[in-house]
């Protein structure tokens, strides 16, 4: 365990992280079995992920742990200070932002968190909601010329993302969500996401790290309890991306009603020509610009190799 490059430093300045590789990382939970099934990880992994029962072991079991450790310490707090203050509010969720690049597998994160989280006793209720919601509908990004930036921060209802994390950090007894449909790549207009005073609220996105505008003092990052950032070289997340596209391009691309039903009949080359276009003049210039910034102000870094798997854990020093 050692003092880690999780931010970039010069002239000697010391990093706020502390790095733990995989090995020692993964001790830290030596005696907890796995609640999770083969199959079930199977349901739960990406395209493009190896997840396997030695990854949720290693990685994910003792990840889960400390932030059931986290939650336990809000909890005893909230009691506390409604001790001193002689009141009687009630504890609001406890809310956990995950971020990364587009492949990078920060879904599968995101979904193997809410299953591994909810079999610990102090969180059995954890809701998982994405910011894919938030996006402008395809209609509002044209009249602003924002279709080519799908995925940057200003094709995001970023106002109504901020309500959404506020009201259920208040303590709101219903809140809800758009839902964003990947099959048509579109908000969809007569359904909803709810989400109901969970222990736990996960809220998964590209940008949900960012820092307040010029137009909000206030970030939805502000309002989190937990941040963690999933992290890879850009060279190896553009191989994923790449392989995903494929994969997506002979399974859903093929389905008549998908929006991207256009590219299913491109050729093998075809098709890897459009991933890399899409990759280099979209997905590469939002991860370099928008969302590999934000890495530092994650509480934890899930340092990934090459073939997908976690190497390295990054923790910010407390």
């Amino acid at each position: 365990m050692s003092d880690a490059a999780g931010t970039a430093t010069t002239n000697g300045q010391t990093t706020p992280f502390v790095e733990i590789d995989r090995h020692d990382w993964a001790r830290l939970a030596p005696t907890t079995q796995s609640p999770l099934t083969t199959a079930e990880i199977i349901q739960l992994r990406g395209l493009g992920d190896r997840l396997d029962i030695g990854e949720v072991s290693e990685v994910y079991l003792p990840l889960s742990r400390l932030l059931s450790l986290y939650v336990a310490n809000a909890k005893r707090m909230h009691d506390e200070i409604n001790g001193f203050l002689g009141g009687s509010t009630g504890r609001t969720p406890f809310v956990i932002g995950i971020a990364g690049s587009v492949a990078v597998g920060k879904s599968t994160v995101s979904r193997l968190l809410r299953e591994l989280m909810s079999r610990w006793p102090d969180t059995p209720r954890v809701d998982l909601v994405t910011t894919d919601g938030f996006l402008y509908p395809n209609a509002e990004l044209e009249r602003r010329g924002l279709m080519p930036r799908k995925g940057f921060p200003e094709s995001y209802d970023r106002r109504a993302l901020l309500r959404f994390v506020t009201a259920v950090k208040s303590g709101a007894a219903e809140v809800r969500a758009p839902f964003y449909s990947h099959l048509k790549y579109d908000i969809v207009d007569d359904a909803q996401v709810v989400v109901r005073r969970p222990d736990v609220l996960i809220l998964e996105g590209l940008n949900v790290l960012q820092p307040a505008g010029v137009e909000n003092r206030l970030a939805v990052s502000d309002l989190f309890d937990f941040s963690i950032y999933v992290d890879a070289r850009a060279s190896d997340i553009a191989h994923w991306y790449e392989e995903r596209f494929m994969a997506l391009q002979r399974g859903a691309f093929t389905n008549p009603n998908s929006y991207f039903n256009v590219f299913a009949d491109l050729t093998e080359d075809e098709a890897r020509e459009k991933a890399a276009f899409y990759w280099k003049t979209v997905n590469e210039p939002n991860l370099l610009e928008n969302i590999l910034p934000t890495r530092a102000r994650a509480k934890l870094v899930l340092r990934k190799s090459s073939d997908h798997t976690v190497n390295s854990v990054l923790l910010r020093k407390v």
